[in-house]
């Protein structure tokens, strides 16, 4: 088991980071957090003041439940009064939580036997923003293997992420996001990427972890949740919220207008799947 978890040790490819910049005098911005609970930790203390301490603008949630719902409704409806919940079998719930009104446009069915997904056009400070929320296919086959399915269970996730990115509305700015099981050389990420949407957190800080694990003595880490965003929207800052017990923690992302649209470089990669001594 060792010697096969050895071979998933990978590493990123190393960038200059962007450095976090200021939004000018008087411009508008948008703050947006996705946040995987971990359906099994419904309403734990610890992971309610991890969420309910990030105060974004825009809230997007996998792996909720309905007594996480009740949880979190009852202490953050003044901080964000429009919400709604989707509830789905085991780790399949979703939820969007705004300070602002939010159409929900569609609950979108997974072309396979995984997670669905949310789509939701927003009110904003930058205008309306839609926002595609996932939780795409675990990285374990059908045999129940981490191992096998870390490599071959990534076609399943492209085939998720294209059919849910089929129903979003062109020429609005677009923000899709969520628990994608996979890093940013994963075939889902490259599929946003060759839509003109990149995941943020690398740009700002390529090596951050968002998921851990414990295996016997090892502690397994990776950047597998991620808010991806396309034109329209320009980062201001990108960074991992600490705390909570999920095995997830938050992605905070601050945006403003991308006023004037240049040609970026090649989107950079993310920290792969590491492994160290617990």
């Amino acid at each position: 088991m060792t010697r096969a978890l050895l071979l998933l040790c990978l590493t990123g490819c190393a960038h200059a980071p962007r450095a976090t910049k200021a939004p000018a005098p008087g411009a508008p911005t948008l703050t947006v957090v996705t946040y995987n609970v971990n359906f099994g930790l419904s309403g734990d203390a610890a992971t309610l003041q991890t969420l309910t301490s990030t105060d974004a603008d825009l809230l997007l949630l996998q792996e909720t439940t309905p007594d996480w719902e009740a949880v979190v409704r009852a202490r953050v409806k003044t901080t964000w009064p429009y919400q709604t919940w989707h509830h789905s079998a085991g780790a399949g719930g979703l939820a969007v939580l705004s300070k602002r009104p939010f159409e929900v446009k569609a609950v979108l069915a997974n072309p396979g036997r995984w997670f669905p997904a949310l789509h939701v056009v927003a009110k904003t400070a930058l205008g309306d923003v839609q926002a595609l929320v996932v939780h795409l296919r675990p990285p374990v086959d059908d045999a129940g293997s981490f191992v096998s399915g870390y490599f071959t269970t990534g076609p399943a996730r492209k085939a998720e992420v294209d059919a849910f990115t089929a129903a979003l509305v062109p020429g609005l700015p677009t923000l899709v996001v969520g628990d994608f099981n996979e890093g940013t050389s994963g075939p889902a990420v490259q599929s946003l990427e060759a839509r003109g949407l990149r995941s943020v957190l690398p740009e700002f800080h390529p090596d951050a972890k968002t998921w851990g694990w414990d295996v016997g003595s090892l502690h397994l880490s990776a950047q597998l949740d991620h808010i991806t965003y396309g034109a329209g929207l320009e980062p201001l800052d990108a960074r991992v919220v600490p705390g909570g017990r999920s095995d997830h923690q938050p992605v905070v992302a601050s945006f403003t207008h991308d006023a004037l649209p240049t040609v970026k470089g090649p989107a950079p990669r993310g920290g792969s799947l590491s492994m160290s001594l617990r």
